[in-house]
Order: structure tokens, then C-alpha cells, then sequence
């Protein structure tokens, strides 16, 4: 019985590896696709939102919230990638896509200035929330 639950686990983790690295090559992809003359604004306005959600450090929901902090890894971000996809022309994602596989296969990584806007947008968010609950349950003076 032990044996059947382990070989699940390892399949289900080299199923959720796969995945990853199909992501990976989708957001490099999407980057390439959104240097692209080809692609009209609004896939660009879309890609621009999902590579920088996808290369910031910082999540819009931290990880260590139980359930709702994988939701964003599980849920939101293949979801702006399906929606980015959709958005370019097919011969501008096979040329991107092509173009990522190259670039994985030499090691490079994506590093865009949308991470980093991004980055600084969340932790400007979560500074927000923390004033707003700091002001919240502080006493007011009469």
C-alpha cells in the first residue's frame, strides 16, 4: 500500500515538474512574443501584466497564507497566460515559443522591467494594507 502512495506522489511530482517547466517556456515566450512588432497592444498590455507577475519576487498573495497562497501560482497566472496566448497571432507565438526554447537550452533567464515594477507594486500594496490595519486597531486620541 506504502509503495502504490509513493509511486503516485513521484509521478504526481514529475507531472507538476513537467508543468513548471512548460510555464517557464510560456512566459519566455510571452516576453519574446511582447518585443514583437507583431503583437497588437492589447496582448502586449496583457503579456506585460503576466511576465511581470511571473518574474516578481514579490506574489500578489504570499505563500505562506494556507490555500489562498498557492491560488495565484495555481490559478491566476496560467490563467493570464492562456488569456495572453490567445491574444497573439499564431506566427508570432511560434516564433517566440521557438525562440524561448533556445534560450532556456543556453541557460538565460527572463528579466524584464515589468518584474520589477511589479515587485514594487506589491510590496506598495502589502505597505498599504499593513498602515491601514496598523491605523485600524491603533487607539484613536479624543
Amino acid at each position: 500500500m506504502a509503495d502504490g502512495r509513493t509511486g503516485s506522489l513521484a509521478r504526481l511530482l514529475a507531472r507538476l515538474n513537467r508543468k513548471a517547466k512548460r510555464l517557464k517556456r510560456q512566459i519566455w515566450a510571452l516576453y519574446l512574443a511582447w518585443k514583437d512588432p507583431g503583437t497588437p497592444f492589447l496582448a502586449r498590455l496583457v503579456i506585460a501584466c503576466t511576465v511581470g507577475y511571473a518574474v516578481s519576487p514579490i506574489d500578489l498573495i504570499p505563500d505562506f497564507i494556507p490555500i489562498l497562497g498557492y491560488l495565484d501560482d495555481l490559478v491566476i497566472l496560467p490563467a493570464l497566460v492562456v488569456l495572453a496566448i490567445r491574444l497573439i497571432p499564431p506566427p508570432v507565438m511560434a516564433r517566440a515559443r521557438r525562440e524561448a526554447w533556445r534560450r532556456l537550452a543556453s541557460g538565460q533567464r527572463v528579466r524584464s522591467p515589468a518584474g520589477i515594477a511589479a515587485s514594487a507594486l506589491f510590496v506598495l500594496l502589502w505597505l498599504a494594507l499593513l498602515a491601514w490595519l496598523v491605523m485600524l486597531f491603533l487607539p484613536r486620541k479624543a
